[in-house]
């Protein structure tokens, strides 16, 4: 049977390339596929495109891709990502400009038609379509604060720009997994749009493998959380990425570039599967709703795990879409205090600026305080000590964020504290964050009807440089 090996990229915005380096020179890999966004990584595109309307894309894949490209080129590696963001053709073109200053030369695809903020700003809109997808709250209550609206793209335009013969394939915003199910197809002629089961199933194998891999070292043993096992993961500074080998059937076996830290296993392959899913019996993406219910993972030692029995069913006729709307602003102040009576000399502090927030009738809707080292990390889940431990305690540091509407009042924050260094109860390390004032961006998660959108969808072949 015929098979393909496609390794992951990044798995975040800011992410690590240099294990992809193993993946291209020692993996064997036809492809890699990047995953550069998630919601919060659209909030901070559309700071970026507010100063500057040229940007609105992921940075990191200018640096990455010269990086890679000269070991790709060299091997016939072809590359797949997301990071065009909020400005796919802005990506694309920044990296054809990238290449041409080196004088080398690839052929780059730009998939766009993700961005539906005119459908989300437009008063004709249902007033029942559109609404918070957890609260149901109707989106006219945002609507005039909304900046960006982006639908998850499925795997159809990637395989039509690889089909184009892209050597780089550059996109808004697709949904994670497709990133990878895109190249499967086009490598393996799977029909995206099956009505057999055997088809589904087979979207449903190359969702799984896209899903293994979207995290990058994640799935190869980083993050790992077992307790009492994480310690045996070896050489994480060198960690490899995972690999997938897939086959015509889907059949798939997850593994790593030899020599890279790391270990895929069936511990850590498990543990990567049930990340950031509901329901597993009805995981739901563009292309394949997967069952995850007959999955078997045969653990073949030598960090080599086969994965089988995924089961699909069709998708609906709804795509996602994260939007993002201007929701205030927050200014924050850490500061420390120290032994002896810590946590009461920290409640002290505490109760001064609430009076004078008070006093001076700062607009404000919530100040949130958490103490890093106690129970930042998990919240109510970390009840705190009793005071007579707390105040015997080396030292207490104390976090507290003011949410606003009014920038002025945000930018006043920092201002209630730096007398407290004198006036105050005694501490012990400086304050930070000051003059620290950012916009907030609240997320409205959604559904949009997808013929709505793929009859918008877009892909363009650059002309290659000369």
């Amino acid at each position: 049977m015929k098979s393909i090996r496609i390794g992951a990229g990044l798995g975040f915005y800011g992410d690590n390339w240099e294990p992809v380096v193993a993946s291209i020179e020692r993996g064997g890999v036809q492809f890699i596929a990047s995953d550069h966004l998630a919601e919060l990584t659209l909030a901070i595109l559309q700071k970026d495109r507010q100063r500057d309307p040229a940007l609105g894309y992921a940075r990191d894949v200018l640096p990455m891709l010269l990086r890679l490209w000269p070991l790709m080129r060299e091997r016939g590696v072809r590359f797949v990502c997301n990071a065009g963001g909020l400005n796919p053709q802005g990506a694309a073109h920044a990296v054809r400009a990238a290449f041409a200053a080196k004088g080398w030369a690839a052929r780059i695809a730009v998939v766009s038609g993700d961005d539906v903020l005119p459908r989300l700003l437009d008063p004709a809109t249902p007033a029942g379509a559109l609404a918070h997808l957890f609260t149901g709250e109707p989106v006219a209550g945002v609507r005039e604060r909304l900046v960006f609206g982006n639908a998850y793209l499925g795997a159809q335009p990637i395989v039509q720009a690889l089909d184009a013969g892209a050597d780089i394939v550059i996109t808004g915003r697709v949904a994670d997994a497709a990133l990878f199910l895109g190249p499967l197809a086009h490598s393996l002629g799977w029909d995206l749009k099956p009505t057999d089961a055997a088809g589904l199933n087979r979207l449903a194998q190359g969702l799984t493998v896209g899903h293994l891999l979207e995290c990058s070292g994640q799935g190869s043993g980083g993050n790992f959380g077992s307790q009492g096992a994480w310690q045996a993961i070896p050489d994480l500074a060198h960690i490899g990425y995972p690999i997938a080998e897939v086959w015509d059937d889907g059949t798939a076996l997850i593994t790593k570039a030899p020599g890279t830290g790391g270990r895929v296993n069936f511990d850590t392959v498990r543990q990567q599967l049930l990340y950031e899913v509901h329901n597993p019996h009805a995981y739901h993406s563009p292309d394949v709703v997967l069952d995850m219910g007959g999955i078997t993972l045969h653990d073949e030692g030598h960090d080599r795990v086969r994965l089988s029995g995924a089961r699909g069913q069709p998708p609906g006729d709804q795509l996602k879409v994260v939007a993002g709307y201007r929701d205030g602003f927050k200014a924050e102040v850490t500061w420390g205090f120290s032994w002896p009576d810590a946590w009461d000399k920290a409640q002290a502090a505490q109760a001064t600026v609430r009076t004078l927030l008070a006093d001076r009738r700062i607009p404000h809707e919530e100040l949130y305080v958490e103490y890093p080292g106690l129970n930042s990390a998990h919240g109510p889940l970390a009840p705190l000590p009793d005071a007579a431990t707390l105040n015997e305690m080396n030292e207490i540091w104390t976090r507290m964020v003011l949410r606003t509407q009014h920038k002025a009042a945000a930018d006043g924050f920092g201002r209630l504290f730096p007398w407290l260094a004198l006036s105050g109860p005694a501490y012990t390390c400086g304050f930070n964050g000051l003059h620290n004032t950012s916009e907030l961006l609240g997320i409205w998660p959604t559904l949009i009807p997808r013929a709505d959108v793929e009859a918008g969808v877009r892909v363009q072949l650059l002309e290659e440089d000369a």
